[in-house]
């Protein structure tokens, strides 16, 4: 009997389901939230029975009954730093996820599929969750003891791209060398060393490349003089960093269609701040060789920036001397996380235990 798997990836304003049978998906969906649903909730971990229910009803509306399941399995939450690889989700993460110290959608995941696997008694699973920290010690020091630099990134694509590309190449991934940049909302950009994540900037809480929506690195000073600025609250300023900073702050949108539509109009403002991002991105991007010596088998571009042509072409430009660009668009997260619970179920893997 083929095995069944649902994931679950809740995100700020959608939530988004498939079902699969072994590595092939049955179905798929996504359940929008508008502003005025969301609104009741004050906090997202409010939102969680909710979105349970919304869940369930759209699977008996697709005929799915919950005996039919082998496993469920979430996006993983910003729970403690912890190695990548399949966790199930036991007693210990369910309350870090309530409490966890950054409020996101994603911490829903674990919880949505705790919930859902009870009532299907099998078990709960969430893998290479957005705190996987493989990082070097050498990656953490900085200038200020009291500031070290944190993994915040989309592990679980990055993993999952560069393990689809050495499956296309022929090669190992434990044995191969990837700089990957994930281009989302967030951007992430990361070394991969022979299977660990050993660099990557904080793509949430201010590292790397400004994104659609987030500030990433700013000039230490100005920084400090904005905050005591006077014009600016704490909450205000945290926003910027993590929710109205990059196009949105600059241009109005997070929307990279709409910026490169904006261009093609004769926006000269609007191409100066694009071509910054993608400047931004590239600079990182050849920074991430230096963790790997130089020793660069691919880089690779994913995430829903990657569909945009200019953008991919910009960055090859100026990052192809250290390797070839490859790019693998979208987030693929869905079928990331099947895949992940496939291998536990078929007893490739062991599960982790989270402690």
């Amino acid at each position: 009997m083929a095995y069944k798997i649902l994931a679950i990836n809740p995100g700020s304003t959608s939530t988004k389901v498939a079902l699969y049978e072994e590595e092939r998906p049955s179905f798929d969906f996504t359940l929008r939230h508008t502003t005025e649903e969301l609104a009741p909730f004050t906090d997202v971990i409010q939102q969680l029975d909710w979105r349970r229910e919304l869940i369930l009803d759209a699977l008996r509306e697709r005929g799915l009954s919950l005996d039919e399941l082998s496993a469920v399995i979430g996006r993983g939450g910003l729970i403690r730093p912890i190695p990548a690889g399949v966790y199930e989700v036991n007693e210990r993460m369910r309350y870090d996820l309530r409490h966890a110290p950054m409020k996101h959608a994603c911490n829903l995941g674990g919880l949505l599929a705790a919930q859902i696997a009870q009532m299907a008694h099998v078990k709960a699973y969430i893998a290479d969750p957005p705190v996987v920290d493989e990082m070097d010690d050498v990656a953490r020091i900085t200038g200020m003891p009291m500031c070290t630099r944190t993994a915040i990134s989309h592990a679980l694509n990055q993993k999952a791209t560069a393990r689809l590309h050495c499956q296309r190449t022929g090669v190992v991934y434990e044995q191969s060398n990837l700089i990957v940049a994930h281009m989302g909302g967030g951007i992430s950009v990361a070394a991969h060393r022979q299977g660990r994540i050993v660099d990557v900037n904080n793509a949430l809480d201010g590292d790397g490349p400004f994104a659609p929506d987030r500030a990433g690195g700013i000039p230490s000073s100005e920084l400090i003089k904005t905050c005591f600025s006077g014009k600016y609250t704490q909450e205000e300023l945290l926003r910027f960093v993590s929710s109205r900073g990059g196009l949105v702050a600059h241009l109005g949108t997070n929307s990279v269609a709409e910026t490169m539509q904006r261009i093609a109009q004769g926006d000269e403002r609007a191409r100066k701040v694009m071509d910054a991002m993608c400047y931004n991105i590239a600079k990182q991007i050849c920074a991430m060789a230096a963790p790997l010596a130089g020793k660069v088998d691919g880089i690779l571009l994913t995430g829903g920036i990657a569909f945009n042509e200019p953008v991919v072409d910009y960055i090859r430009d100026r990052c192809s001397f250290l390797a070839p660009v490859t790019v693998y668009p979208g987030e693929n997260e869905l079928e990331a996380l099947a895949i992940n619970a496939l291998v536990v179920l078929r007893g490739v893997v062991e599960p982790k235990i989270y402690r």
